[in-house]
């Protein structure tokens, strides 16, 4: 088996958890045999006094022959 890492960034208005789940639905759309993700960063943008969560994920998903 062979896998290839990708990087992602979702948002949220809401929180951390909502922004990761943006990043992770994503990732489900478009990506075939998805097998794990790790969180490898949260930052919060202030923009206009609004917060916009943001999660940085890396996704594994195996190559297909």
């Amino acid at each position: 088996m062979v896998f290839k890492k990708i990087t992602l960034v979702g948002r949220s208005n809401e929180n951390f958890e909502e922004a990761i789940q943006d990043a992770l639905g994503r990732a489900d759309q478009t990506l075939n045999n998805l097998q794990w993700a790790t969180v490898d960063n949260q930052a919060v943008m202030l923009e206009d006094g609004d917060p916009e969560y943001q999660a940085e994920i890396e996704v594994a998903f195996e190559l297909e022959h």
